[in-house]
Order: structure tokens, then C-alpha cells, then sequence
């Protein structure tokens, strides 16, 4: 199965970012949580950046506010990750700007939803 980043990442399970790595895991994919305040998220070690994971990531989806995605992208295709989401609140103009520019087609829309799950189910 495809190795998924979970850029922002969180151990709230109320968020958004913990869910995508509980549906992710749900449907076989091996998780890599991505957010410099963790070590650890659902049981998985968190990194700090994609750029510090030591092997190749297949997506990465997005839960960060815009201004923050704007940098991270350019993590993403230094990493050489083929697929980009760009989830609910992370779809800011200029995040899909800076994405294209830099040669991405990023998908827009709920990656959760994208895999067959539901939010709801991770309440």
C-alpha cells in the first residue's frame, strides 16, 4: 500500500489532521504523521518535516493553514512526493499557486473523503 504523509498532523482527535491518519490507517496505508510539536501520533513516530522521513512518501495531505502550506510545498517536491492534497482549509489560492509553480497538479477537496471514509466516523 502507498505510504501517505499527514502534514499537520495532530493528537487532538477532534482535528482533522488525526482523523486522516485513523482513515488512512483504516484503509491499509501506511501513515507517516508529519508536525514539528509531536514525536508521536496514534502510535506512529511524528517527524518534524517530510524532509527528515527516511524513505520515499507516495502523498502527502495537507491540514495546515495557507500561509504554512505556501512553505511546505516546497518540502513536498524537494521530498519528490508524486500526489498532493490539499484538504478543507489548506486550499488557499495562493497554496495552489505556489503547488503549480513549482510543478505539482494538487488534488482540492477532502482526502479523507477521497479514500472512502467519513469524517463522522472518526468522532
Amino acid at each position: 500500500m502507498a505510504v501517505v504523509a499527514v502534514i499537520g498532523a495532530s493528537h487532538d482527535r477532534r482535528k482533522f489532521g488525526n482523523k486522516a491518519v485513523r482513515a488512512f490507517l483504516n484503509r491499509g496505508y501506511q501513515v507517516v504523521p508529519v508536525n514539528p510539536c509531536y514525536r508521536e501520533i496514534e502510535g506512529l513516530v511524528a517527524y518534524a518535516s517530510v524532509l527528515d522521513v527516511p524513505f520515499e512518501i507516495d502523498i502527502a495531505t495537507l491540514y495546515l493553514p495557507p500561509e504554512v502550506g505556501e512553505r511546505v510545498v516546497v518540502e513536498v517536491v524537494a521530498k519528490r512526493i508524486r500526489e498532493l492534497w490539499l484538504n478543507p482549509g489548506a486550499d488557499g489560492s495562493r497554496v495552489l499557486e505556489r503547488a503549480r509553480a513549482l510543478g505539482l497538479e494538487p488534488s482540492v477537496g477532502c482526502s479523507i473523503i477521497a479514500i472512502g471514509e467519513s469524517p463522522i466516523d472518526y468522532e
